[in-house]
Parts: C-alpha cells; sequence; structure tokens
C-alpha cells in the first residue's frame, strides 16, 4: 500500500461542492427549459447519480482506503465507467440547447461541430485515450508514482473521467453527435475495448504493479474484469437502443378532418 500522507485531503469538500454545482446547473437548466416541455425524469435521475458516483469516488481515490489497489480499482469502475454512462444518458448537451438563449445555444452548436470536437467524439481516438491510458497507468511505472504526487494522482483520476466520457459518448447515447460515425464502426470498437479492457484486467492479475500484493492484485483485476463486463453490457443495451430509435418506423400523421391533402 502505498503512502497517502502527502495526498490533499482538503480537497474532499472541494469535489462535493463541485458536485452540487453540477446537481444545481442541472436542475436549472431543466427549470429555464419548462416552456419546450417536460424533461424525463430518468434523465434528472441519471445525471444526479452519476454526479455523485463521480465525487464519491474522487473522494475515495483521495482517501487511505484509495491507496489500496482493491479500493482504487472501486474508483477506477466508477469514475472512469459507470459514472460517465450515467451523465452520458442524462444528454446534458440536449438540456443546454433547450435551456440557453437563441445566441449562445448557435455557439454551443457551433462548438460541437468543430474539427477537434469532432476527433476526440470520433470512437477510435477516443477509446486510444481511454483503453491506451490505462494500458499506460497500469503497465508503467505511473500507478506507484501517482501516489507519490498529489498532483499528478488529481491528473490520472482526471484523464480517467474525461476518457471515460468521451468514449461512452462516442458510442451512445441521447445527446447530438453530428459526427457519430456508423454502427458499424461503434460496435467494432466497443468490442476491441470490451477485448482490451478484459486482456488487461488478466495482465495485471499475472503482473501485479509495483507495491501490490498478488492477493490484492487478484481481488482487484477481477473486479476489474466482472465489474468492467457488467458496465460494458449497459453500454451494450445503450448502443442498441439508440440504433433501434433511429431505425424504426415513423408514425405518419394522419391529415384532420376537412383538411386539404396535397
Amino acid at each position: 500500500m502505498h503512502d497517502h500522507a502527502a495526498v490533499p485531503l482538503a480537497l474532499v469538500p472541494v469535489v462535493w461542492v463541485a458536485a452540487a454545482l453540477a446537481a444545481a446547473a442541472y436542475l436549472g437548466a431543466i427549470r429555464s427549459s419548462r416552456r419546450r416541455g417536460r424533461w424525463p425524469f430518468p434523465r434528472t435521475a441519471a445525471w444526479l447519480a452519476g454526479v455523485a458516483l463521480a465525487a464519491g469516488a474522487v473522494h475515495l481515490a483521495l482517501s487511505p482506503v484509495g491507496a489500496g489497489f482493491v479500493g482504487h480499482m472501486t474508483s477506477h469502475l466508477l469514475l472512469g465507467m459507470l459514472a460517465p454512462l450515467l451523465l452520458v444518458l442524462a444528454a446534458p448537451g440536449t438540456l443546454a440547447l433547450r435551456s440557453l438563449p437563441v445566441v449562445p445555444a448557435r455557439r454551443l452548436s457551433a462548438v460541437l461541430r468543430s474539427g477537434p470536437v469532432r476527433v476526440l467524439t470520433h470512437p477510435v481516438p477516443a477509446v486510444v485515450l481511454n483503453v491506451g491510458g490505462l494500458w499506460l497507468l497500469y503497465a508503467t511505472p505511473l500507478y506507484g508514482a501517482m501516489h507519490a504526487n498529489p498532483l499528478l494522482l488529481a491528473a490520472v483520476h482526471a484523464h480517467v473521467f474525461a476518457a471515460g466520457y468521451l468514449f461512452t459518448f462516442s458510442i451512445a447515447g441521447p445527446d447530438p453527435a453530428p459526427h457519430r460515425p456508423a454502427l458499424a464502426v461503434r460496435a467494432v470498437v466497443l468490442l476491441a475495448a470490451i477485448a482490451g479492457h478484459s486482456v488487461l484486467a488478466k495482465y495485471l492479475y499475472a503482473h501485479p504493479p509495483a507495491g501490490v500484493s498478488a492477493a490484492d492484485a487478484a481481488t482487484g483485476s477481477q473486479l476489474m474484469y466482472y465489474g468492467g463486463d457488467a458496465i460494458e453490457l449497459c453500454l451494450i443495451v445503450a448502443l442498441g437502443t439508440a440504433w433501434y430509435r433511429s431505425t424504426r418506423p415513423r408514425p405518419q400523421r394522419r391529415p384532420r378532418p376537412g383538411a386539404v391533402v396535397a
């Protein structure tokens, strides 16, 4: 177990304050968009749960429990996989476009269509940042180094969360994605990500990072393997749901009695 004495636990309240602000901003956006109809409650619940899980994962990572490999792997699953999935399903982009005035909404739409966003939200770069970043973390001395440097620890967890969100968004989600590729591309990338994640879990079982005991490595790698599979199954369901919604037949509107039909 690595020494966490240097980790600034005073940042924990800041994390929860940021989570409360994110929840309040989402609820405020719902209130501002009421003129455009009711906002689905499941999306609101997903956002609140995702924000709480992300903050809880960071809290765990900064605590002495998070210094162990099992605690670290638990925070990884929450922060890098489950919380991003819930936040993506909450459709914050759609809510922002509904609640913002016309000019800011157009600017946000222009940002979503820009070249850098096109690259970052494509599944191939996103999976490299996500799964590739995990291999870099666990197959190099980076895992041990981050526990000795609070700034590096914060940077790694910020990357885990951002990469997890970008990857999840690139695969599925209700938000508008002008550059999202065809279903076949996303399905292949998702299968590659699942394979890369599973192989990494098996690698960690046989090759624990420096300073991690064999028993902790076995428990943590199994948590990564089975917990990751469960969350990735939810992502597969989200992808299938998005495909179904985009391909299902649209009901035709019947003309009103007395209307002139061209």
